[in-house]
């Protein structure tokens, strides 16, 4: 129900991965159930319903991404999914230029610069970090749903559609945490940088 804010465009036929590329160039885009071009991400974000080839598994099995029908379905059924109609865009910029508090970070880097983002979401508590992937729907599902839903950091190693869909690096992987994460990690990684880094 937040009105739109300024500054920010909704081009024409993006995938949720390709709107993340354009922030992360300095962008402000807006996505919604009229200009998002991947299926299992309009799903994803409850503006549209999968599509019976999605939901099958045949689309996925096409591609030879899963070797069977039955293996891509049981695959894009485990996907947590933002309720239909629950939300009407998702606006992302960069972070410093956002006009909004984000409810999710998400980050594409090296692995070494992800485990140190990582690390300073339990510096202080300690204890295990359990990531959650699919290899499928990786900046969609895995940087953005879970921890918007979860509200806990998830880390990815991306998937075939943001590969090679965007400008993503073979050396890169996704990380995302909840926007009310961000104050705590920075001053941990503050902390890391005193000693550790």
């Amino acid at each position: 129900d937040e009105a739109v804010p300024k500054g920010f465009e909704a081009p024409p036929g993006r995938r949720y991965c390709q709107v993340l590329m354009e922030a992360s160039e300095g962008k402000k885009v807006l996505l919604t159930p009229d200009n998002i071009a991947c299926p299992a991400s309009a799903a994803a974000l409850g503006f549209k319903p999968l599509p019976p080839k999605l939901e099958t598994g045949e689309m996925l099995a096409a591609y030879g991404i899963f070797a069977s029908k039955e293996a891509g379905s049981k695959t894009i059924h485990s996907m947590p999914r933002l309720p239909a109609g629950a939300y009407q865009a998702v606006a992302a910029c960069p972070l410093g230029e956002a006009p909004f508090a984000p409810d999710v970070v998400v980050l594409e880097a090296r692995p070494e610069h992800l485990m140190w983002v990582a690390l300073a979401s339990v510096r202080q508590v300690g204890g295990r970090l359990d990531f959650s992937t699919a290899i499928l729907q990786a900046t969609c599902v895995d940087g953005t749903i879970l921890p918007f839903l979860s509200g806990k950091l998830n880390a990815s190693l991306g998937c075939y559609g943001c590969r090679e869909a965007t400008n993503m690096g073979e050396a890169e992987c996704i990380l995302g945490f909840p926007g009310g994460y961000l104050e705590r990690i920075v001053r941990e990684l503050q902390e890391l940088a005193d000693k550790a880094l």
